[in-house]
């Protein structure tokens, strides 16, 4: 049986007056990645960042490895092993791409960021190798795809069990998509559970286990990713 590692109970979100999610309901089992679909505005992004504090939530529950977390600051949620890269990746542009991935590692204790920030570097090198061959640049001067590869780095910096992707793929080169997409499809390899939005499924459909359609903040169907797609390509009137 499935270890479930995340859960939400009928979450309810606002931002500010507006309501953003309206009784979300979901799980996520260990080591598995799942998307989310849906049309913009339905409430993909305030699932993730209801998930990593965030976003307040004001009614329901969040669970994660069977302890609440929906009250907790974003910081206390990241200790906690939950990592989010936003849309936007939201880079240090004036600052070096090795002196961003080692803020990936600012929860640590002094004495863990000694043993392990090497090591997890290294890591993130293996996986980007263009990271390594840019650590001294300004991540405001790399392209689109090398900034989103930092954001993945920088978040993998924290060695998270569950990993928050929000568009990943989106603006990306058709080379840098399937360099991305390999890079979530051995990190779900290593173990890390992953939980991502993305507006081509197409794009996504081999690597994802399960998926959930949202409509107006609310989820409206759980499938697996081939009924989703016929779903999203209009050949099966469901929603």
């Amino acid at each position: 049986m499935s270890e479930v590692i995340l859960k939400m109970d009928n979450v309810h979100a606002n931002y500010g007056l507006v309501p953003a999610l309206r009784g979300v309901s979901l799980h996520l089992n260990k080591g598995e990645a799942v998307v989310l679909i849906g049309n913009h505005g339905c409430g993909k992004t305030a699932v993730l960042k209801a998930i990593c504090g965030l976003l307040p939530v004001v009614g329901g529950k969040v669970l994660f490895e069977k302890s609440f977390i929906h009250r907790l600051p974003p910081e206390k949620v990241v200790s906690r092993g939950i990592s989010y890269i936003d849309e936007m990746k939201l880079l240090f542009s004036s600052m070096s791409v090795i002196d961003n991935l080692i803020l990936g590692s600012y929860h640590l204790s002094r004495k863990e960021r000694r043993e392990r920030i090497e090591q997890d570097i290294q890591i993130v090198y293996k996986l980007f190798p263009v990271l390594k061959e840019r650590r001294k640049q300004y991540a405001g001067s790399l392209s689109g795809g090398e900034q989103q590869m930092l954001a993945i780095g920088r978040a993998l910096m924290a060695s998270p069990k569950l990993l928050l992707l929000d568009c990943p793929t989106l603006g990306l080169a058709p080379k840098l998509v399937e360099k991305v997409v390999s890079v979530i499809a051995e990190l779900k390899d290593r173990g890390v559970t992953i939980l991502l939005v993305d507006q081509k499924l197409q794009q996504v459909i081999n690597i994802v286990n399960r998926g959930y359609i949202m409509m107006e903040g609310r989820v409206i169907l759980e499938g697996s990713p081939e009924e989703l797609l016929l779903i999203e390509e209009g050949h099966c009137q469901t929603w």
